[in-house]
């Protein structure tokens, strides 16, 4: 991938054929080391062809390709209860809440 992208940066700058010494030469420049068994394999299939029809031509491939998903299904529908039990029980939680948030302080903190 990183051989690709300084293909491309080199294309962009206009160098439309870029050489093995040209990528290595890039990559040298940020502090990366090049693949000589993948530059050479790059090169030789990016050989004689336009990058720019290629970058065309891949994306009307993926244009075809399904994306996304048919969405989420419903979700499950809440009980119909009455409303004093669910008060009962969110009154328990915040006790309990409040509980274990005293046990937690014991007197130091993480970076003391």
């Amino acid at each position: 991938m990183k051989h690709l992208a300084a293909y491309l940066l080199l294309g962009l700058g206009g160098n439309t054929s870029p050489s093995a010494k040209d990528i290595k030469g890039v990559l040298e420049s940020v502090g990366v080391d090049a693949d000589d068994d993948r530059l050479e394999k790059l090169l030789s299939e990016l050989n004689g062809k336009d990058i720019s029809e290629l970058i065309a031509e891949g994306s009307t491939k993926l244009a075809s390709v399904p994306s996304g998903g048919g969405g989420g299904g419903a979700g499950p529908a809440a009980a119909a209860t009455g409303g004093a039990p669910q008060e009962e029980e969110k009154k328990e939680e915040a006790k309990e809440e409040e509980k274990e948030e005293s046990d937690e302080d014991m007197g130091f903190g993480l970076f003391d």
